[in-house]
C-alpha cells in the first residue's frame, strides 16, 4: 500500500481526495458499484478526465474475506479490497462518459417526480371539488372535467370562495405538470430512438419504460452473458418444487411510470 486516507463526501473532501491522488500521475480509480451507489463519484471522476473502472461488489467481498478472515465491512477494509481487485483483475469494465444515458437517467427521474406530483395534485383537487360539489366527485379526474365542474360553482361565502380559488390554483398546477410530463416523454422518446434502441418494438414497452431500462442498465457489456443480465434483472428462471413435481419459474420484474 502506497498511501491511504479518509475523505468526506462534500465538495471539500472531493477536492482533497483529487489533490492527494495527484501524487501518482499514472493512476486508475476503482469504484465499487459504479452503476449504483458509486455512480455519483464515478461520474464526477469521469467528467474530470480520470480513468475509472467498475469493481463488482462480489469480488470486493471475496477479497475482503480472504484478506481478513471475516467479511465485516469498514471504510478502510472496503477501500483496500476494492484496490486489490482493480490491481489484480485485468477484465474490469472501464467506464466511459455517455451523455445520452446520463440525460436519459435525469429525464426519467424527473418524469417520475412529475408523475408523483401530478397524483398529489389530483388528490388535493378531488378533495376540494368533493366539498364544492357533494356527490359529483370523479374517480379518474381529468383537467377538462375539473374545469367544467369549477365553472358551475359560484359560492358566496368566504369559505366557499376561498375553497374555489384554491381549487382553481390546483387545477392550474395540474395543467402545468401534465404539460411538463408530455414534454419529458417526448424528449425520452427522441433520445431512445436516436440511440437505435428497438425496445419500443416490444408489446407494452413505451418510451418511458424503454428509457428507464436503458438508463438503469447503462453499458450492457458489463454483463458477461445474457444469463448474468437475467440474474441482475431478477428474471432468471428458478427451480421450484411442490411435492413430486418440479417446475421452472422466474422472479418478477416490475416497472412503473
Amino acid at each position: 500500500m502506497l498511501g491511504s486516507g479518509p475523505f468526506t463526501t462534500d465538495q471539500a473532501g472531493y477536492k482533497a481526495m483529487r489533490a492527494y491522488a495527484k501524487t501518482w500521475p499514472d493512476r486508475v480509480w476503482a469504484v465499487e458499484g459504479a452503476n449504483g451507489v458509486g455512480r455519483p463519484l464515478a461520474q464526477r471522476l469521469l467528467e474530470a478526465g480520470e480513468r475509472v473502472v467498475d469493481v463488482p461488489a462480489k469480488l470486493a467481498a471475496r477479497i475482503r474475506l480472504f484478506d481478513t478472515g471475516h467479511n465485516r465491512k469498514t471504510d478502510a477494509l472496503d477501500a483496500h479490497s476494492i484496490a486489490i481487485v482493480a490491481v489484480r483483475t485485468q477484465t474490469l469494465r472501464v467506464l466511459q462518459v455517455d451523455g445520452e444515458l446520463e440525460a436519459l437517467r435525469m429525464l426519467t427521474d424527473r418524469r417520475e417526480a412529475l408523475t408523483r406530483r401530478r397524483v398529489q395534485t389530483v388528490d388535493r383537487l378531488q378533495a376540494l371539488l368533493a366539498e364544492l360539489l357533494p356527490g359529483q366527485a370523479k374517480r379518474d379526474l381529468t383537467t377538462g372535467q375539473a374545469k367544467a365542474m369549477l365553472a358551475t360553482v359560484r359560492p358566496r361565502d368566504i369559505a366557499g370562495k376561498t375553497r374555489r380559488r384554491i381549487a382553481a390554483d390546483e387545477l392550474a398546477e395540474l395543467i402545468a405538470v401534465e404539460t411538463k410530463i408530455k414534454k419529458a416523454t417526448a424528449e425520452l422518446k427522441a433520445i431512445v430512438l436516436a440511440r437505435g434502441s428497438t425496445l419500443m418494438d416490444l408489446h407494452g414497452v413505451g418510451p418511458v419504460v424503454a428509457a428507464r431500462i436503458l438508463a438503469d442498465v447503462g453499458d450492457v457489456t458489463r454483463f458477461a452473458d445474457r444469463n448474468r443480465f437475467a440474474s441482475w434483472t431478477g428474471t432468471a428462471p428458478l427451480d421450484a418444487s411442490s411435492g413430486e413435481q418440479n417446475r421452472h419459474g422466474s422472479q418478477g420484474l416490475g416497472t412503473g411510470g
